[in-house]
């Protein structure tokens, strides 16, 4: 028990409580408060029996609120976020939400680092930038008054900032009403070479296909599934599709391309950490996210604990079983419906496991029954996902991160357990052997609150530079 206080095991929180004698405080097993040490400690079953002997509860962790299902704190810094996100320009600067939460700066931005993988800063640029693109479509207002409504200081910052995180000059976003086609630029360092080893991970997908600078893709829009081409180039994408809105493919090809990660602060990061050596080459690398978040469950519950080439024979077989095909060769991903659908033993002669299938037809029957929304993840709270999603059954640690890292856009996850991260760390740090769970969070902790970017490029590490 005491291991798992120093690993700042999360999943241990309820299970037992740390009673630090010398202070006369009960904590959660992942408390974030200093380390006690060991002859201070005794362990308690229930915050009664803390309480009994003597013990307070931390203001830190807040351990009887977890006991009774409770979290203010959490739900505290939801509601100022979605209060942020209705009404930015109600929030001039960081100050204003500073002082709307009754938290110090230090804790706030603690916080929103911990439950949302952001600070408020960028809290505030997100909530104004949805407020802009909302305003862009659906009004005819000129530029300035769209930029005034989202709070924005100037019409200058409101275009260099717009154009950074989507690619395109908010004139451009407006003109997706009607188009079908679009120009996606990228910034100097953006390294297009990383971005087709992503997209073309796979050679015989049957979703995807890339050759040379040419990529295609079925994609599932609101109108129904269609196909999706981009063209490469070092400074820019170009994108058309077949049918359907351009205003939806715009948002998944900004995710594909990974826009709105700061890969250059975690470069910075990593540079001062003396780690150098582990963005030289790629110092833009984003992490492609998948064009769904049914996608990103898949591929979580697909992919574990298989090598990648038998991940991907797997997902191909399930989408020639349940996909729908488009043209050109390649098939829909199957919808929830479509997968909930099926049977164990219509899935074993694949190759899944009775096990693999159970999780898979189970998930896709919570989406289809309702009870899991898909399009309410990304919207929530890193927390508050990860929650959502370790309730699932058959999704474990490594799942849930990679789903968050890859579909939901959370830019502080880990996939622990993970072959690519472990031999990354080895290799990058010069470890006698790959790292276990535990040192694998100690040594990545460092890169927070950029973890996403460090395990993307860890799993570069000791590939070659495409």
């Amino acid at each position: 028990m005491y291991d798992r206080v120093l690993a700042s095991d999360a999943s241990f929180n309820g299970r037992f409580f740390t009673g630090v004698l010398t202070t006369g405080i009960y904590c959660l097993p992942a408390c974030k408060a200093r380390k006690p040490k060991r002859e201070n400690v005794q362990f308690f079953p229930s915050c009664e029996a803390a309480r009994s002997a003597g013990l307070r509860p931390c203001k830190k962790c807040h351990p009887d609120d977890f006991a009774r299902g409770a979290d203010p704190v959490l739900e505290g810094i939801e509601a100022l976020v979605t209060e942020v996100r209705a009404r930015p320009a109600e929030f001039p600067d960081v100050r204003s939400i500073v002082r709307r939460s009754g938290f110090g700066s230090t804790r706030l931005f603690e916080l929103f680092r911990q439950h949302y993988h952001a600070s408020p800063a960028e809290v505030l640029l997100r909530a104004r930038l949805g407020r802009a693109r909302e305003r862009l479509l659906a009004s005819e207002e000129g530029l300035l008054a769209v930029a005034n409504d989202a709070g924005f200081e100037s019409a200058s910052v409101f275009h260099e900032q717009f154009r950074r995180l989507n690619g395109l000059t908010p004139a451009a976003y407006r003109a997706l009403r009607t188009g079908r086609s679009f120009t996606v630029a990228l910034g100097p360092e953006y390294p297009v070479g990383y971005l087709r080893r992503a997209l073309g991970r796979d050679g015989a997908s049957v979703t995807e296909r890339l050759s040379g600078n040419a990529y295609r893709a079925a994609i599932r829009l609101s109108h129904g599934p269609t196909l999706l081409a981009l063209t490469l180039a070092a400074d820019r994408v170009t994108a058309e599709i077949a049918s359907g809105s351009a205003v939806e493919a715009h948002a998944i090809v900004v995710g594909l391309l990974g826009l709105d990660q700061d890969a250059a602060a975690f470069a910075r990061l990593a540079r001062k950490l003396g780690l150098g050596r582990l963005v030289q080459g790629r110092a833009g690398l984003r992490v492609s996210q998948t064009p769904s978040v049914f996608d990103g469950l898949l591929w979580s519950i697909i992919g574990q604990q298989i090598n990648l080439g038998f991940a991907c024979t797997l997902k191909r077989r399930l989408v020639e079983r349940a996909g729908e095909p488009v043209g050109d060769g390649l098939f829909a991903l199957p919808t929830p419906a479509a997968v909930a659908g099926l049977r164990v033993a219509e899935l074993q002669p694949l190759q899944f496991s009775a096990r693999k299938a159970e999780y898979l037809i189970h998930t896709a029957q919570r989406i289809a029954g309702g009870e899991l929304d898909l399009t309410a993840l990304p919207r929530l709270s890193a927390t508050r996902a990860e929650r959502t999603l370790l309730a699932i059954r058959g999704l474990g640690p490594w799942s849930v991160n990679y789903l968050m890292m890859r579909s939901l856009g959370f830019a502080d996850c880990v996939p622990l357990g993970d072959t690519g991260v472990t031999s990354g760390l080895q290799a990058l740090l010069k470890l006698e052997q790959r790292p276990d769970v535990d040192e694998t969070q100690r040594r990545m902790r460092p890169f927070s609150p950029y973890r996403s970017l460090a395990t993307a490029h860890l799993w570069q590490y000791e590939k070659p530079i495409p």
